[in-house]
C-alpha cells in the first residue's frame, strides 16, 4: 500500500504525483474502516480527502499552518500527520479525538470544535507571523455551513482590511454550482492564478494609476468590467468585495487541478479565497446518497453502511422533545420552534414536516437565532429554541440583553447538557447552569427523566418569559409515560425519597442514579432522603432548608461543572437564610475540560453514577458523624 510509505508530511511530498490519486483510495478505506467500528464523522471527513492530500503535498507542513474549521473533516489530516496507528482509537477514552487538537501533533494548529472560528485564528496566526518577521504560509479552510455565520464574515472583513498574506479555502459541498465546475471553470481558475495574468493584472492597475488626473478612475472602470466579465461565470463577488482576491470554483477531488491552483498561489502576497467544490460521502456509496446520516455515525457495516438497530425501545430525550412540541403545536397556534443547523439532532425534522410555516431554520447562527425569536415573541408568539447546550454558549449577549432584559416569553431547549461522549470538550454542555442561573428573569430546569421532562415542555412554553430546559444525550430511564400533559408549579421540588441522616438533593438525569444510591445505603442502614429539584433557578429554598435543618448533611449532584452550577445555588440558599453548621458535599464536574469517551466511561470515572454517588455519599456521613441533629421537619413523598 501507497498509504505505508506515510508517515508524516514529508513522506507525502516524496511521493510521485502520479500516485496520489491511489493514496486517496486507500486513505478512504482505512477511514470507513474505522469509523464502521468507532463511529464518527464519516461523510465530511471522505469528502476532502483529496483536498486535504493536495494541500499537505502543496504547502511545506507543518512549517505552513493549516487551520481547519470545526474539525469534522480532519481524519484524513490525522492519518496523514503521522497519527495512522492510533487512528482506531478515534473518539474513544485516551484515543485519539475526533477533532484538530494541539497537544496531539505539530500540524494542529489550533483547536476547534465549533463552526466558523479558522479564519480568525488564522488571521491572527498571519499577523503574528508578520510581528515576530517569520515566513509561511497560512491556510484555513472551512465548510460551507461554517462562512454562512457571522464569526467567518467578520475574520474575512478585518482580512481585507490587512491585506494579509492568507489562503482561505473554501469547502463547498452543498451550494448548487456544480454547472460551474467544468472544462470552462477549471480553465478560467488556472488562467486566474497564473503568473501572466496575475503579472499583467498588477502592471496593467500600476499603469494606469501612474496616469495624471483620469488614471485612478481609468483603473477604477477596468475593475468594473473586469468584475462585471467574472461575475458571468463565478460567484466570487462577494469575497472580492471584502478584499479577497477569488479563485474558483475547482473541483475539490481533481488532485491535479487542486495541486496547480495551490502551486500557482504560493506566492501571492494578499489575501486569496480558493473555492472547491466536493461532495461529501466521496467513494462511499451509501455515505454519498446519505450525507446527513453519515455526518456523525454511529458504528455501521463498512459493506451496506446498515447500522445495528437499537436494543431498547426506551425514548430518548430528544425524542420526547420533539414529539411533545408537536402535540403541544396541535393545540396553540402561537408555538413555533427554530433549529441552528440541527433540526434533526433537535429532534425537530418532523415539527419541520407538520409545521413548515412554524419552523425556522437559522443555520450556523446561535447568536441569531436567539434574537430572532425574541421578535417573534415581542409580536405574540411563543419560540422554542433548540439548541445544544454547547452552542447556546455563542449566544449568551443575546440571552442577557434581548431575551432576559425585555423579559420574553422564549423557551431555551438545551440539548446535549452534561456529558456527551466521544466529541469530547468542546461539545460537552458542562456550563449552562453557570451562565444561565444568575441572569434576572430566567428560569431554569432538568427533568429527571423522560416522563417529567414531557410535562417539563408544556411548563415552559406555558410561561410568561424566559425559561431554559436542560437534558442529556441519550435515553431516558424507562419509566411509563404520561399520556396526559401536567403543568408543574414552578420553583417546586419533589420529595422522592424521606431520610433522616442527609439529604441528596440532585438535579436533571443525577436523580435517577441518586435514588438507586439511596436504596444501597438504606440496605446498609443509613437513612439518606432523595429530593428531586426539577429547578435550578428559582430554588426550592423551603425544602432545602428543611432537610437541611432536619438531616445537618446536604449532598447535592450535578451533570455540570460545580463551579457556580447547581451545588453552588444550593449553598448560596444556604447562606442567605442563615443557615450555619450545615455538612455539605457536591458532587459534579471538577475545575477542568473533559475529555472525550462514551457518556458511561466519564460518568463512572467522575464519580456520576449509582457506584459514585453511594460511595461518594457514604464515605461523607461516616466522615461527618460527629453528633446527631435533631429533626424539625418530615415530609411525604408527592406526585408531579
Amino acid at each position: 500500500m501507497i498509504l505505508d510509505k506515510v508517515n508524516n508530511t514529508q513522506d507525502l511530498r516524496a511521493l510521485p504525483q502520479e500516485e496520489l490519486a491511489l493514496l486517496a483510495s486507500e486513505l478512504r478505506e482505512e477511514i470507513i474502516n474505522v469509523v464502521s467500528r468507532t463511529g464518527g464523522h464519516l461523510a465530511s471527513s471522505l469528502g476532502v480527502v483529496d483536498l486535504t492530500i493536495a494541500l499537505h503535498y502543496a504547502f511545506d507542513t507543518p512549517h505552513d499552518r493549516i487551520v481547519w474549521d470545526v474539525g469534522h473533516q480532519a481524519y484524513a489530516h490525522k492519518i496523514l500527520t503521522g497519527r495512522r496507528a492510533q487512528f482506531p482509537t478515534l473518539r474513544q477514552h485516551g484515543g485519539v479525538s475526533g477533532f484538530p487538537k494541539r497537544e496531539e501533533s505539530p500540524c494542529d494548529h489550533f483547536d476547534v470544535g465549533h463552526a466558523s472560528t479558522s479564519i480568525s485564528a488564522a488571521l491572527g496566526i498571519a499577523a503574528a507571523r508578520d510581528i515576530k518577521s517569520e515566513d509561511y504560509r497560512v491556510i484555513a479552510v472551512i465548510g460551507d455551513g461554517s462562512i454562512s455565520a457571522g464569526l467567518a464574515f467578520e475574520g474575512m472583513n478585518q482580512a481585507g482590511h490587512l491585506k494579509k498574506n492568507l489562503v482561505v479555502v473554501l469547502n463547498d459541498n452543498e451550494m448548487s454550482i456544480s454547472p460551474n465546475v467544468g472544462a470552462l471553470s477549471s480553465y478560467l481558475s488556472r488562467l486566474m492564478t497564473g503568473n501572466f495574468y496575475t503579472k499583467l493584472r498588477r502592471e496593467t492597475k500600476n499603469f494606469l494609476q501612474g496616469i495624471p488626473k483620469v488614471g485612478e478612475s481609468m483603473f477604477h472602470f477596468a475593475k468594473r468590467a473586469e468584475d462585471s466579465i467574472k461575475g458571468l461565470v463565478a460567484p466570487g463577488m462577494l469575497f472580492e468585495d471584502l478584499g479577497f482576491q477569488y479563485i474558483g470554483p475547482i473541483d475539490g477531488h481533481n488532485i491535479d487541478h487542486l495541486l496547480e491552483t495551490f502551486r500557482n498561489i504560493k506566492n501571492y502576497t494578499w489575501p486569496v479565497l480558493v473555492h472547491v467544490v466536493t461532495k461529501k460521502g466521496k467513494g462511499c456509496e451509501f455515505a454519498e446518497s446519505n450525507p446527513s446520516q453519515f455526518h456523525g455515525t454511529p458504528p455501521f457495516d463498512p459493506a451496506t453502511g446498515r447500522i445495528a438497530a437499537k436494543k431498547q425501545s426506551i425514548l430518548s430525550y430528544t425524542e420526547v422533545f420533539g414529539q411533545t412540541m408537536i402535540k403541544l403545536a396541535e393545540d396553540n397556534d402561537k408555538l413555533v420552534a427554530i433549529s441552528a443547523a440541527m433540526s434533526e439532532g433537535t429532534g425537530l425534522d418532523k415539527f419541520s414536516e407538520r409545521f413548515p410555516d412554524r419552523f425556522f431554520d437559522v443555520g450556523i447562527a446561535e447568536s441569531h437565532g436567539v434574537t430572532f425569536a425574541c421578535g417573534l415573541a415581542v409580536e405574540g408568539l411563543h419560540p422554542v429554541a433548540a439548541i445544544y447546550s454547547t452552542f447556546t454558549q455563542r449566544a449568551y449577549d443575546q440571552v442577557v440583553h434581548d431575551l432576559c432584559l425585555q423579559n420574553l416569553p422564549v423557551t431555551l431547549a438545551l440539548d446535549r447538557a452534561g456529558l456527551v461522549g466521544e466529541d469530547g470538550p468542546t461539545h460537552h454542555g458542562a456550563f449552562d447552569i453557570a451562565y444561565l442561573r444568575h441572569v434576572p428573569n430566567m428560569v431554569v430546569m432538568a427533568p429527571k427523566d423522560e416522563n417529567e421532562f414531557q410535562h417539563m415542555i408544556k411548563t415552559a412554553v406555558e410561561h410568561p418569559g424566559p425559561a431554559a430546559m436542560r437534558y442529556p444525550r441519550g435515553s431516558g430511564c424507562g419509566v411509563p409515560m404520561d399520556q396526559e400533559l401536567k403543568t408543574l408549579k414552578i420553583g417546586k421540588a419533589e420529595l422522592i425519597k424521606d431520610g433522616s441522616e442527609a439529604a441528596i438533593i440532585a438535579i436533571g438525569n443525577m436523580v435517577c442514579p441518586s435514588i438507586e444510591a439511596a436504596k444501597r445505603l438504606a440496605d446498609e442502614g443509613l437513612s439518606v432522603a432523595v429530593v428531586n429539584a426539577r429547578f435550578v433557578k428559582p430554588l426550592d429554598e423551603e425544602m432545602i432548608v428543611a432537610f437541611a435543618r432536619k438531616t445537618g448533611r446536604i449532598v447535592t449532584v450535578e451533570e455540570h461543572a460545580l463551579f457556580g452550577g447547581f451545588g453552588s445555588a444550593v449553598l448560596e440558599c444556604l447562606d442567605a437564610k442563615g443557615i450555619a453548621g450545615i455538612k455539605t458535599l457536591r458532587i459534579g464536574l471538577p475545575d477542568a475540560y473533559i475529555e472525550h469517551g462514551a457518556q458511561k466511561v466519564l460518568r463512572k470515572k467522575y464519580g456520576l453514577d449509582t457506584d459514585g454517588i453511594y460511595a461518594s455519599v457514604r464515605d461523607f456521613v461516616e466522615k461527618t458523624r460527629l453528633k446527631a441533629v435533631a429533626p424539625v421537619a418530615s415530609f411525604k413523598t408527592k406526585d408531579a
